[in-house]
């Protein structure tokens, strides 16, 4: 397990392109094979993607965490983003379609992941907080999500937020979770921004090809940064910091939050003209 320590609102503006992508951005996941996580000192985040071939994967407690198993003391979001898989809590199997995504509650003491065809393997995306009670493990589809429909073609930004965890969806201590789909032709996303200094973010990005971009935009309203991003990389955005992006093409990001309030409209909105 990788541990990410993350630079202020002072220090980022000092910072070069590689300090910024070495310190925000998550490069290195969904290897075929291999269960990847990175711990991060924003609100205690753990981030990660488990993509099992040949062999299961096992998430498990290490002295990183100080945690006899994994769930000791955390809450869980995953969500597929591959093909069909198969993740097993405490001897239940469920079985997680492409886009489906799973909540694992505090508590929880074994979790594995499989794939059900290893050459076609499940992409598990992984993003937990600490949790300071037990809620019930809930599979969800997408069909049962909350789908809220926002932007239009003019702005380029026309898109559908499917809310998984969230107060009026599947309970959870702190961790809300769902992803964003931007239509064909749209390529902005929170433009104009906004930040949440009650909660902070990751945002994980995918459904791009291999010569599609995406720009990732964050800092302060008067200091903004980019950061380049490519297929299946995920990115973090502290309280203070804005998170919007463009592609060069239309995009699909999994947005996760931890902090102290779950309300999804719990947003300090920013004026295009003071960006």
């Amino acid at each position: 397990m990788e541990k990410r320590y993350l630079a202020d609102q002072i220090r980022y503006q000092r910072m070069n392109t590689d300090e910024l992508r070495k310190s925000y951005l998550l490069e290195n996941l969904f290897n075929s094979g291999l269960l990847d996580l990175v711990y991060s000192d924003l609100d205690r985040a753990i981030i990660g993607s488990a993509v099992p071939t040949d062999n299961e994967l096992h998430l498990t407690g290490s002295k990183k965490i100080a945690a006899d198993y994994f769930a000791q003391r955390r809450e869980i979001g995953i969500l597929n983003i591959g093909n069909t898989g198969i993740i097993t809590v405490d001897g239940n199997k469920y079985t997680i379609e492409k886009l489906d995504g799973l909540y694992v509650g505090r508590g929880a003491k074994e979790i594995i992941f499989n794939s059900e065809n290893k050459d076609n393997p499940a992409y598990f995306y992984i993003l937990s907080y600490p949790a300071h009670t037990e809620y019930p493990i809930v599979h969800v589809k997408i069909k049962d999500a909350e789908a809220v429909n926002l932007g239009s073609k003019a702005e380029s930004n026309e898109r559908t937020i499917y809310k998984y965890i969230h107060p009026a969806g599947i309970k959870s201590c702190q961790l809300v979770m769902g992803f964003t789909v931007l239509t064909e032709g749209s390529v902005w996303n929170t433009m104009p921004a906004h930040t949440h200094e009650r909660r902070t973010e990751v945002y994980m990005y995918f459904n791009l090809d291999e010569d599609s971009a995406l720009f990732h935009f964050m800092g302060t309203p008067a200091e903004t940064r980019h950061i380049v991003m490519k297929n299946r990389q995920a990115v973090l955005s502290p309280s203070w910091s804005i998170h919007s992006a463009a592609g060069t093409k239309n995009y699909t990001f999994i947005w996760g939050m931890g902090g102290e309030n779950q309300d999804f409209g719990d947003m300090d909105h920013i004026s295009i003209h003071d960006i």
